[in-house]
């Protein structure tokens, strides 16, 4: 669904005056391969370039260097943006800059509408997306007032109306609060399950990515670790490195490990650790007797 081969992103520096004093390389030649209904996540601290790197994958940037195909078609190829933009469908981290109606079912309208689609399909697809957020109930209300967990759903909606193949989320949890950021994570996760959508989740909190299918770490514009999400987590000090924290589930395991408590590396759920404490007490007590 997504690939990349030797991506490279340069920008121009510029000093005070608007003078151009060099070039920045934001992407560094990154490799990547996402399939159709993964579940993929990208991490890494702010400027790591993650954000660059999601912005490729609808072409609202273009490689300096190197190729990234969506669904097979170059996005350097000006005659395949839009089918592009039709296969990749982007969610911000901030749904107000995203939210342009007045009414929550218009805004969701308004992508399919460009797209050309017919009156009676849209609203079809306008319902079809409400529902599957779980925010039909809201179709007639304005969008000022709701929740940002709520705006962040119908911007949500407003791309899977426009039927993408794929979801690109970059950091779209980063001004919710814990309760925003769980609804957005599971409307996502069900979304993907039930139309086998690709999601590609841009995000810094670490909680969110337990279910990915694979996992990619960059800093400095590379990729710099990729896995499973427990291959990832099991290397707490290599993240450390990259000033990336892990899930506080997988924090408190390792601390119990330097305890002297014996437990398996990559634990990334608070049932895993019970049954792990448990494991390793009943092997005390059969040692003790």
């Amino acid at each position: 669904m997504v690939q990349a081969r030797k991506l490279v992103y340069e920008y121009e520096k510029r000093d005070d005056e608007g003078n151009v004093i060099g070039m920045n390389r934001a992407v560094d030649g990154i490799d990547i391969d996402i399939r159709q209904g993964q579940f993929a996540a990208i991490l890494g601290h702010n400027g790591s370039g993650k954000s660059t790197l999601a912005k490729h994958m609808n072409a609202i940037l273009v490689p300096t260097g190197g190729t990234m195909w969506v669904n097979g078609r170059d996005t350097k190829d000006p005659r395949e943006l839009m089918h592009v933009r039709q296969s990749a469908g982007m969610v911000f981290q901030n749904p107000d800059n995203q939210i342009i109606g007045t009414v929550v079912e218009e805004d969701v309208g308004f992508g399919p509408e460009n797209l050309g689609v017919p009156t009676d399909e849209i609203w079809k697809r306008v319902e079809d997306s409400l529902r599957a957020v779980g925010m039909l109930e809201y179709r007639t209300h304005s969008p000022n007032k709701l929740s940002g967990g709520q705006k962040q759903r119908v911007a949500i909606a407003g791309v899977i109306a426009m039927e993408p193949r794929c979801i690109v989320l970059d950091e779209p949890t980063a001004m919710l609060d814990p309760n925003g950021r769980k609804e957005v994570i599971r409307t996502v996760q069900e979304l993907r399950k039930r139309r086998n959508v690709t999601v590609i989740l841009i995000t810094h909190y670490m909680e969110e990515v337990i279910d990915a299918d694979q996992v990619y770490v960059m800093d400095s514009g590379h990729i710099v670790m990729k896995g499973t999400p427990r291959e990832i987590f099991s290397q707490v000090e290599e993240l450390k490195k990259y000033r990336l924290d892990v899930p506080q589930v997988t924090m408190l395991a390792e601390e119990l490990r330097r305890r002297g408590i014996s437990l398996p590396r990559g634990i990334l759920r608070r049932e895993e650790l019970v049954d792990a404490v448990d494991r390793y007490a009943c092997m005390l007590k059969e040692n003790q007797s």
